[in-house]
């Protein structure tokens, strides 16, 4: 499985001038049912295509947006990867596809952007958290949900383990040291044993972490440094403490989970890290909801989709509740900034509940995804404004 990490959600988020195509799909795992997924996503290609030829400014890319799709009902080994949904995302310049934890509803959505919102329960402060496994030996940094964890791909600057990380520095330059001219002093291999001056052995060592956990810390900053959500560490209490020492993410959790993790499996992980985030998570929802209460009669906070949608766009929504069972549809004109709200959505529609979630969450604020009757003011969305 394969949540988008924030940075990737971004360059989905972008406008583009051609269509862009939004497959969602639930996936059965067990049983005779698994054949019903191909079914599935061809039902989808048809209503896309259908889609496509009722716009007469997109029916002329058909071809070139459906041809990464055609042979996917086919691919066996497609259909074998992990995920109970699927999200797919098409147009002239990318493709991609993630698997997601959780069932989803089958929608389609062919417009002008990327139609994100069923991501969000997966991304949003409500139930998203990292988990990063540290030893000597292996670094793995883990997402995880309420139910699911999974493993993330770090960037290439991450080193897999100290070894890798001292590889290429000049360690020995740094330190003072002399060989000795006597063969009595040779090593292993007949090379010249190192005699260390002025530092003892665990004085070494852990100037080596020091310097491997910098370097965990910098790529992480590359992969996280826009995220929000709570970060566990896992790993023995030494390395643990060493690692907090040069941890730059501000949302990294005490305590951690004690032990090596090296063979320890990632749903292992999860059961000890949830006990240490729920209740974070819950915390930080509950009092985004208490501060909506406090200035839901004033000029701070707002339930009209209106006067969120701009605000979101202008970057000044500090906290948006959005309904995941409901679609709110319009139109946003930004060069003027009129909006309008429909009851049924039209073509050339947008989700105005998805925009206005998507760029509340590009500016830095928190999106709450909750069912419709948790959302404080009774209306689809509520939003608290930035001073």
């Amino acid at each position: 499985m394969q949540i988008p990490p924030k940075f990737e959600v971004k360059t989905l988020a972008e406008e583009y001038h051609g269509p862009c195509l939004s497959l969602f799909l639930p996936i059965e795992r067990i049983g005779r049912e698994t054949q019903q997924n191909p079914v599935r996503l061809r039902h989808l290609l048809r209503e896309v295509e259908q889609q496509l030829e009722q716009n007469p400014q997109f029916a002329s890319k058909q071809t070139e947006l459906l041809e990464p799709f055609q042979k996917l009902p086919d691919d066996e080994a497609f259909w074998l990867e992990e995920g109970r949904g699927l999200a797919l995302f098409h147009n002239l310049e990318l493709f991609r596809s993630y698997r997601l934890p959780e069932a989803i509803r089958e929608q389609v959505v062919v417009s002008t952007h990327f139609y994100l919102k069923p991501l969000f329960p997966f991304l949003t402060n409500e139930g998203h958290f990292y988990l990063l496994a540290l030893s000597q030996n292996q670094v793995r940094l883990l997402s995880g949900t309420r139910s699911t964890i999974q493993e993330v791909l770090l960037p290439e600057r991450v080193p897999e383990s100290l070894a890798e990380a001292l590889r290429y520095t000049e360690s020995e330059r740094e330190l003072q040291y002399h060989s000795s001219a006597s063969g009595a002093m040779l090593g292993k291999g007949r090379r010249r044993a190192l005699i260390f001056h002025g530092k003892g052995a665990s004085d070494v060592a852990k100037e080596h972490l020091v310097r491997y956990f910098h370097q965990i810390d910098r790529g992480l900053h590359e992969l996280l440094h826009d995220e929000t959500a709570p970060l566990v560490l896992a790993g023995v209490e030494y390395l643990m403490a060493l690692y907090r020492q040069v941890n730059s993410y501000p949302h990294l959790l005490e305590p951690g989970v004690a032990g090596n993790p090296d063979d320890v499996p990632a749903q292992a992980l999860h059961e000890r890290a949830w006990p240490l985030v729920e209740p974070v998570l819950l915390h930080g929802q509950q009092e985004a909801i208490e501060r909506y209460q406090e200035v839901a009669a004033t000029e701070l906070a707002s339930n009209n989709i209106s006067l969120i949608v701009p605000a979101a766009i202008e970057g000044r929504v500090a906290s948006l509740f959005v309904a995941r069972d409901r679609e709110q549809w319009g139109r946003f004109d930004s060069a003027n900034e009129a909006i309008e709200v429909h009851e049924t959505a039209e073509p050339g529609d947008d989700d105005l509940l998805e925009r206005a979630a998507t760029q509340t969450m590009l500016h830095g604020g928190a999106v709450y995804v909750l069912d419709h009757a948790q959302i404080p003011g009774g209306q689809f969305a509520a939003a608290v404004f930035r001073y």
